[in-house]
């Protein structure tokens, strides 16, 4: 049986997220004109967003190759808790950072709370959400030395 699809065909989403994270990478990048500017609040939530997507397809892609290809399952679940821990330290990050909203406090962890911007869920109810996911599936010396609770 052949594929339909061409090898440079398959998996079109993930090649057009792959181009948006360059594209926006190079902003960021210093040059003669323009200083290098600092993460925001609102990049740094659209990142977390962006790890947590990526999270949620490294789970099922561990799932789905555990049966066939045990080997490849484990690592696949490597990067999986990896990608958590940078998830989490993304998390803190957002909250070390000036927050816009007067009266807002930086440090605070508020998921009944909008952030500055437009997100249906908060990083914060989305950094539990997948926390809670995170820790049925890994064990707590799997995530050490970091946190899944969100405690800012």
């Amino acid at each position: 049986m052949t594929s339909l699809t061409r090898p440079d065909d398959a998996h079109p989403y993930l090649r057009a997220a792959t181009a948006g994270v360059r594209h926006h990478t190079r902003p960021l990048a210093p040059s003669a004109e323009h200083p290098p500017r600092s993460a925001d609040r609102l990049h740094l939530d659209v990142l977390h967003a962006h790890l947590t997507a990526l999270h949620q397809l490294l789970d099922r892609l561990a799932e789905t190759t555990r049966s066939p290809h045990p080997t490849a399952s484990r690592h696949l679940a490597t990067a999986h808790t990896r990608l958590w821990q940078a998830t989490s330290e993304v998390h803190s990050a957002f909250h070390l950072l000036p927050s816009t909203t007067a009266g807002t406090e930086a440090t605070e962890c508020r998921p009944e709370r909008l952030p500055e911007g437009p997100p249906v869920l908060t990083i914060c109810q989305r950094h539990l959400a997948t926390g809670h996911v995170i820790r049925r599936k890994t064990t707590p010396t799997d995530l050490r030395p970091h946190a899944t609770a969100c405690v800012r």
